[in-house]
């Protein structure tokens, strides 16, 4: 299946993916046949992006890092937590921190899993999405810096409720489409003071949990907010949760932009080790990132369009990859599997991604 951009689906094409609504129901199911009534009902949810089934492309497997059963139900009580604390002031933690601890559960039995597909999310649960991905990346990290099973409930617990704060925003400055005014960022830049006050008055909440929501936007260099911290006065949980924070957004649809590729996003990432993140967390985050995920489309030096087939764990930049389409003097031929360890010469120029001309020329 492929990525596709919500403006180029067409009746008849056959969905790739469920489609879920932000309290877990499923809008429409894998394997069926898209109509019109079906991309307009999407189209009026806000929902950018969709992934179809594609004949041309080989059947590859490709591994959740959690269960969808998981992930839609931690999605769904990390919303009902916000509505939940919008409404009374507090929230019964025992449906999020049962979430938490079934992230944990099931990342601690397969550690070794990578992050391939980016999910589909709508306009309007962005947010709660987003909350979730944050806690399952933060947790993995946590697993390669061998925190504890309490250390990383506290955690997944700090970093599904890190925007929390964001309920005390305006949403028309939350959802704005355009440039933020200076007046409206230092308004979004509230929701981190907001989120340690409305989190540490949780019953059953650790100080260390609430702290993720204080100090997730601060920087290792001291230009981040609310309190320009640095380095050693950052809380480790807070530094793990401010790279899995970065990294999503990046990777995410949004109604200004197009989603980074896993690919720009690492690259992002790495760069602002020791500027921005911490060095070691930032190693231990990226271990379980494929940089060039399984299913993506890119342009090879040879002059071919290639389709990734499968990752190689100790040298993630250098995939093995199928051959799809493309004629030049080094030209392997339509078909070929290249594992580029082997193969020092064959270079990745770029991802081909659902908005580029040649996306859809394979």
């Amino acid at each position: 299946m492929r990525k596709t951009l919500l403006s180029d689906a067409k009746p008849g094409m056959t969905l790739g993916k469920n489609i879920y609504s932000d309290d877990g129901r499923i809008l429409l199911a894998g394997g069926i046949t898209l109509k019109a009534i079906y991309l307009e009902k999407l189209k009026a949810l806000d929902i950018p992006a969709i992934y179809i089934k594609d004949d041309l492309l080989p059947v590859v497997e490709i591994s959740e890092i959690i269960s969808e059963k998981t992930r839609q139900m931690a999605i769904a009580n990390v919303k009902d937590a916000f509505h939940q604390l919008s409404l009374t002031g507090t929230v019964d933690l025992r449906k999020v921190t049962q979430s938490v601890n079934n992230i944990i559960d099931e990342l601690l039995a397969n550690p070794k899993v990578l992050v391939n597909l980016t999910d589909v999310r709508s306009h309007d649960n962005y947010t709660f999405a987003h909350c979730t991905n944050v806690c399952v990346l933060s947790v993995l990290t946590g697993i390669n810096l061998g925190l504890n099973q309490l250390q990383l409930k506290e955690l997944g617990i700090g970093a599904i409720l890190h925007d929390i704060g964001k309920i005390t925003i305006d949403k028309n400055i939350l959802n704005k489409p355009a440039k933020l005014t200076d007046e409206e960022f230092a308004a979004i830049k509230e929701h981190s003071t907001s989120g340690f006050e409305l989190t540490r008055k949780i019953e059953g909440i650790s100080t260390l949990s609430a702290h993720v929501p204080f100090q997730h936007h601060e920087k290792l260099d001291g230009s981040g907010y609310p309190r320009g911290l640095k380095g050693k006065d950052i809380h480790q949980y807070a530094k793990i949760v401010a790279v899995a924070d970065v990294y999503d957004a990046l990777v995410a649809d949004r109604v200004y932009r197009h989603a980074f590729s896993s690919h720009e996003a690492s690259e992002v990432i790495a760069h602002g080790a020791n500027v921005y993140f911490d060095k070691i967390v930032t190693k231990a985050f990226l271990k379980n990132i494929a940089i060039f995920p399984i299913g993506s489309l890119v342009k090879l030096n040879t002059g071919e369009i290639a389709v990734v087939v499968d990752v190689n764990r100790e040298l993630y930049t250098r995939p093995i990859v199928k051959i799809l389409s493309g004629i030049g003097r080094q030209a392997h031929g339509k078909g070929a599997e290249l594992d580029l360890c082997k193969y020092p010469t064959v270079i990745i120029e770029r991802v081909i991604k659902p908005e580029d001309p040649e996306y859809f020329q394979v």
